[in-house]
């Protein structure tokens, strides 16, 4: 009980390598309990499972730590372990370690991120992890690293008031690794395509396809630190509200309380 707990979740599936190196690495700072995916789950953001039932199923692929496959989504995989698995409150929650970036506005399509957001709603400090390596097999020596360091600066200094960091790794040799950089989100977009193709039964189907557009020109975002071989590390809120606008529409609008429809 003297020791932290740690959730451990995902959106790549509880096979993966990503949470496999994440795993290891959260149980050199205390006892680890994983409720992730049974499969992929990438991109689909804060989803929920509501008209479907959910599976909880152990797994013993962790040697000595508690591990559960769910048949839901990463928020699913939360919000169970918080409500069925865990005995008490962890004092981190950690996601990932993703393949590939979750950068820039990627962050809102995050299963990743969602999962960490879910457990900061509930007022837990939490972490999504990303390394810029989409291969399954990809090396996860700096990620290791770079978990390492961020966990433990987590558990002796906190998470200021948002609870939630989004981190994100470049793909390169710890040797090569610049720094860290606390820094915002970059401005930028997907230009979205859908690739058609026809399946053997002559009927149309599409694929996903698009490119990152780039909008920003400042040295102070998660694109530039990555792009330089820095980690890039940015508080993030799951409390959307554009503060700035909330005064401007009441000045602007005629709208107000005391309109009648």
């Amino acid at each position: 009980m003297n020791r932290p707990l740690i959730l451990v979740s995902n959106d790549d599936g509880i096979d993966s390598k990503g949470i496999a190196a994440l795993i290891e690495v959260a149980q050199k700072f205390g006892e680890v309990v994983v409720v992730a995916p049974a499969s992929h789950q990438s991109g689909m953001s804060h989803a929920i499972t509501m008209f479907t039932s959910l599976r909880l199923t152990e797994v013993n692929d962790f040697g000595a730590t508690k591990a559960y496959m769910c048949s839901g989504t990463p928020v699913d995989c939360v919000k169970i372990a918080l409500s069925k698995v865990l005995d008490r409150k962890p004092d981190l929650c950690i996601s990932g370690v993703n393949h590939g970036s979750n950068a820039s506005i990627n962050v809102i399509y995050s299963g990743t991120m969602a999962a960490a957001m879910e457990a900061a709603i509930e007022g837990i400090n939490s972490i999504g992890f990303s390394l810029l390596n989409f291969a399954a097999n990809a090396n996860m020596d700096t990620a290791k690293f770079v978990v390492e360091k961020i966990i433990a600066e987590t558990l002796q200094k906190g998470i200021s008031d948002t609870n939630l960091l989004n981190v994100n790794i470049p793909n390169v040799d710890i040797d090569q690794l610049k720094g860290f950089k606390i820094c915002r989100q970059a401005k930028g977009n997907w230009r979205e395509e859908f690739d058609q193709r026809t399946d053997p039964f002559k009927r149309d189907y599409y694929w996903l396809t698009g490119k990152f557009i780039y909008e920003d020109t400042g040295d102070d975002n998660d694109i530039w630190a990555l792009d330089h071989n820095y980690v890039s590390i940015v508080p993030v809120s799951y409390n959307l509200t554009a503060k700035k606008s909330v005064q401007s529409l009441q000045k602007s609008w005629t709208l107000n309380s005391s309109t009648v429809v």
